[in-house]
């Protein structure tokens, strides 16, 4: 016989609440579990036959980082079951109190989405001139005539340094002829 909501007492019900409140931290801990088994998973399905070279590998870096964070999850799970309790930021200027800006995180995600669908079409310097632009107006500046000239410049730095001194291809569109 299964134990409907209803049939808990109220008493009963809010102290599971309470519970749950106190130890919102295994949220967090949860996540990293989930995160540390995707990335495990990942590496060790990892095809490196052709990549590999010596004893470190390309399964090396993500192996580590997937078991680490299977570490931070149960100590942090250990931690917060044990009556530790995450310090709220004192040197912020954070109303905690006040509802999160829904507008802003939306707007911030968009811009993110849009640089990722126009990367490949306009290459990474205009969809990064226009990430850069994007997120700095939907923070809130709005130097139209000083924003969009450093959103360039940083875009075009960044796919300088990544492409030519690091070695990682960036897709360089329209302007790939040009860089």
């Amino acid at each position: 016989m299964t134990t409907q909501t209803t049939d808990i007492p109220p008493a009963q019900r809010s102290e599971k609440r309470s519970w749950l409140r106190e130890h919102s931290e295994l949220g967090v801990c949860a996540l990293l579990l989930v995160l540390g088994v995707l990335v495990l998973t990942d590496a060790l399905t990892m095809d490196v036959d052709i990549a590999q070279r010596g004893p470190v590998g390309p399964k090396t870096v993500p192996v580590v980082v997937g078991a680490g964070l299977l570490v931070i999850a149960a100590l942090l799970a250990v931690d917060v079951l044990r009556g530790g309790r995450g310090q709220a930021e004192s040197g912020e200027d954070v109303d905690l109190s006040e509802p999160a800006d829904w507008r802003t995180v939306l707007l911030l995600a968009g811009v993110f989405l849009g640089a990722a669908v126009l990367i490949e079409p306009l290459g990474f310097p205009v969809a990064g001139a226009l990430l850069f632009w994007g997120a700095a107006f939907t923070l809130g500046s709005r130097r139209i005539d000083r924003d969009p000239l450093i959103a360039a410049g940083l875009a075009l730095v960044t796919y300088v340094v990544f492409n030519n001194l690091l070695g990682v291809p960036l897709p360089g569109g329209p302007l790939m002829g040009v860089l």
